[in-house]
């Protein structure tokens, strides 16, 4: 039986005037997959996510994002995924439960599974002595894992995570990228971003973009192999320096 395709990509393209950010990429990612999408600054990552995302209409091409046209159907796509971005996302005036109802309430769950999902929330995360407290004065760690158990709180098909442990110390990293693989086990697909080349190396596949076109997508064994490179570092590295633009 055919694996689930939970996003489809057939000749994307975003312009802005006569400039091309994102050059007709094509590709899909199956239902649980942890799927790396990577390219240096200027690449045309954000503009792709940002058109999957439902967030901005694309040029040409055709994409589909939870089963929802991203031309049609954007304001479906964003009721059927979740987003955490490099840039905190959450308001750090508020404390810890009244962001996890705050954002629990936009993305329509109602009072009782509100109650339930905070209760499961704080257990996992192991902050029920901090419940009443504000997010600005948890460690940066501390609110990128609550940042992302948030993004999926209401169970999402995908979740796109842009860069999402950057500035985070080495031991915070390995427990987020836990937290990735768990959330996979669930069947939700993760769309994620990221600087660090030995993250990438946990995906299952990998994509990556140079001017806006994607270079290689394949299994990080695969491109290292492919790429004769000893890590995907090496991998990057060779496709980067064919770059033309910067961002």
């Amino acid at each position: 039986m055919e694996t689930e395709k939970v996003i489809r990509v057939q000749e994307l393209t975003k312009k802005f005037g006569d400039f091309t950010a994102v050059d007709s990429i094509s590709f899909e990612v199956t239902k649980g997959e942890i799927f790396g999408f990577l390219g240096a600054n200027g690449a045309g990552k954000t503009t792709a996510i940002r058109m999957l995302c439902g967030l901005s209409l694309p040029t040409s091409g055709i994409a589909s994002v939870a089963g929802f046209d991203v031309y049609k159907q954007n304001e479906s796509i964003k009721k059927n995924i979740g987003y955490m971005s490099q840039k905190f996302s959450l308001y750090e005036d508020l404390t810890v439960v009244e962001n996890i109802s705050f954002y629990a309430g936009i993305y329509g769950l109602n009072d009782n599974q509100i109650r339930e999902k905070t209760g499961l929330l704080l257990a996992q995360l192991q902050l029920e002595g901090e419940r009443k407290s504000l997010v600005r004065s948890l460690p940066l760690g501390w609110k990128q894992k609550l940042a992302f158990s948030i993004a999926i709180v209401h169970d999402p098909a995908i979740v796109f995570l842009d860069e999402p442990t950057g500035g985070v110390d080495p031991i915070t990293r390995r427990e987020f990228w836990s937290m990735i693989y768990a959330a996979s086990a669930r069947g939700i697909t993760v769309f994620v971003t990221t600087h660090y080349m030995d993250e990438a190396e946990y995906c299952n596949r990998v994509s990556i973009m140079v001017d806006g076109r994607i270079e290689a997508l394949d299994s990080p064994q695969n491109l290292m192999s492919n790429f004769e490179g000893r890590s995907m570092d090496d991998v990057f590295l060779r496709l980067a320096r064919k770059a033309q633009r910067t961002s």
